[in-house]
């Protein structure tokens, strides 16, 4: 099974244009990556679990509706933003890293392979001084405190999903220590990925950690 494949297993509404999508991944990072390292030279096989299926794990939490504005907040090599922007065309992304060789592989790769709802900036959280964002998206970037303590300012208090605006990270589970340090009155729930995606051994530690207050 290839990678766009392993993709349309988990998410079978897919189209025949995210398909391909999905599929070009593959040789945009071989490509990229060969000359800005962003993944693990020896990770880059594993490039569709690790990385593309990890990033839509937050797509079993919540559905992006049309219009949602998501932060990647230090995307790296446009982790989880980059595979979300494909399965969610109607959705806008915007795609933040400090440094600037991983926001040229992140364009790149934007462009390599036609995604038009999407964009990528050299910045940092604190930066960002405009709020309006549904979600924070983001991949073990700090601690879950910290995250909420950069970003939540940015959430707009519009609301347009089931779910209520907030910050989704993927991280590993068990958060006890990092959960007392938020502030009283934040609400904060794990999914465990394995239970997502059953059957890789790569997600038995790892969660989607949901915050809002």
């Amino acid at each position: 099974m290839n990678g766009a494949e392993l993709i349309k297993q988990h998410f079978p509404e897919i189209t025949t244009e995210q398909e391909a999508q999905f599929a070009a991944l593959d040789e945009q990072y071989r490509t990229w990556n060969a000359r800005i390292n962003v993944i693990s030279r020896k990770d880059i096989d594993n490039l569709y679990v690790n990385h593309v299926l990890h990033s839509l794990a937050i797509a079993k939490v919540v559905r992006f509706a049309a219009g949602a504005k998501i932060l990647d907040l230090g995307t790296g090599g446009g982790f989880p933003g980059i595979p979300l922007a494909i399965l969610f065309p109607e959705a806008h992304f915007h795609l933040v890293d400090g440094i600037a060789k991983k926001i040229r592989v992140c364009q790149e790769v934007i462009d390599g392979i036609g995604l038009e709802n999407c964009r990528a900036e050299q910045k940092r959280a604190e930066e960002i001084r405009q709020p309006g964002y549904d979600f924070i998206v983001t991949r073990a970037v700090a601690r879950i405190d910290k995250l909420a303590e950069w970003s939540m300012r940015l959430i707009t208090h519009k609301q347009r999903h089931a779910l209520p605006n907030g910050i989704l990270a993927l991280k590993g589970l068990g958060l006890e220590e990092e959960m007392a340090a938020l502030p009283k009155g934040a609400y904060l729930e794990e999914y465990a990925i394995k239970d997502l995606f059953p059957g890789h051994d790569f997600f038995q530690e790892k969660a989607v950690v949901y915050l809002q207050y």
